[in-house]
């Protein structure tokens, strides 16, 4: 699909659900959500796999990591994307800084977070996050929403919270706990690594407990879930389903989970992404950095192909995304 192509199908008339006042934090400053375009809702450009304890700018040079990521955001921005949700969380090798830059080299609108991440059975938390409460938490959270990131003073556009896969565990329950806090007070939307279905009806019962309506929550990962009548059920119930990981791989897997979905008439609670990039710290010349056209250059035409109209792919790149980065009345 070539960009003219993409650009014909994505061009669409101005979003009536993102009032002309609501705006959204970019790495670069705030923008009328309006404005945000073709999204792709969850990516990576670095990531340090070290560990809470030990992760720290000292590991990598920021400037080998912007010459490695710039041709690969140029060419996205080049299949007419125009906005990218960067999901590295703290203590994962978070950098605003090097985002910014490459969002001014690239023409890419880039969206950063707030948020622990909790999967992989705690690694990648500080110590503090196991001794805090939910409230003290949510409170640093509410801080960067509120100050900026700091030294940068940039501000986190959503929330990124992690969990374990099956039954939420007790450090898990309290991030999401957290995350409702924060929601509450700042309206960013929770956008939770669910290890599957368990973890995430889970999470909405927690959110439930905390009068957090499920829409609130976005569901990253469901295509780890096999079970599509979750994915209904969820939906129904205002979740927002994010299918990612989208690859040459997984693309027969991830059409049918969407295209069930929109048979069902949910595709208005879909989001999709690829999860790709990872500069990998620690590894020589990054590793292996993958690129964030596949979606647009074979996937979108693989939709097309199987009976999703130009609407609908517009609703998945453009309106879904607008919606649910659209804060909350708070």
């Amino acid at each position: 699909m070539t960009r003219r192509d993409f650009l014909r199908i994505t061009a669409a008339a101005p979003l009536a659900e993102a009032a002309p006042a609501t705006t959204v934090e970019t790495v670069t400053g705030r923008i009328p959500v309006s404005q945000l375009g073709v999204t792709l809702m969850h990516e990576h450009v670095m990531v340090d796999f070290i560990g809470a304890d030990q992760v720290s700018p000292s590991r990598y040079k920021p400037s080998e990591v912007f010459e490695a990521a710039l041709p690969k955001l140029k060419a996205l921005r080049d299949r007419g994307c125009t906005t990218l949700m960067e999901c590295t969380p703290a203590y994962l090798g978070r950098d605003p800084e090097l985002l910014r830059r490459l969002s001014e080299a690239s023409g890419l609108r880039i969206l950063t977070n707030t948020g622990y991440y909790g999967a992989m059975n705690g690694k990648y938390l500080a110590k503090h996050a196991f001794t805090e409460t939910a409230d003290q938490l949510a409170s640093r959270w509410i801080a960067e929403r509120r100050d900026g990131i700091a030294p940068t003073g940039i501000r986190p556009a959503f929330l990124k919270i992690g969990v374990n896969p099956g039954k939420l565990s007790e450090v898990d329950a309290k991030l999401i706990r957290a995350a409702a806090i924060c929601h509450a007070a700042t309206g960013l939307r929770i956008h939770v690594h669910t290890g599957d279905g368990v973890a995430a009806q889970g999470i909405v019962e927690v959110l439930a407990k905390q009068s957090v309506h499920p829409s609130a929550y976005v569901w990253v990962h469901a295509q780890t879930e096999k079970n599509r009548g979750i994915h209904q059920q969820l939906a129904k119930a205002g979740v927002w389903v994010e299918l990612d990981g989208i690859n040459p791989r997984s693309a027969d897997q991830h059409a049918t989970a969407i295209l069930d979905l929109a048979a069902a008439g949910l595709l208005a609670r879909v989001l999709i992404s690829q999860d790709s990039g990872w500069y990998h710290v620690g590894e020589p010349d990054g590793g292996q950095f993958n690129g964030y056209t596949y979606l647009f250059d074979e996937f979108l035409p693989l939709l097309k192909k199987r009976g999703l109209t130009e609407q609908q792919l517009q609703t998945l790149t453009i309106t879904n995304p607008a919606k649910a980065l659209t804060p909350a009345t708070v």
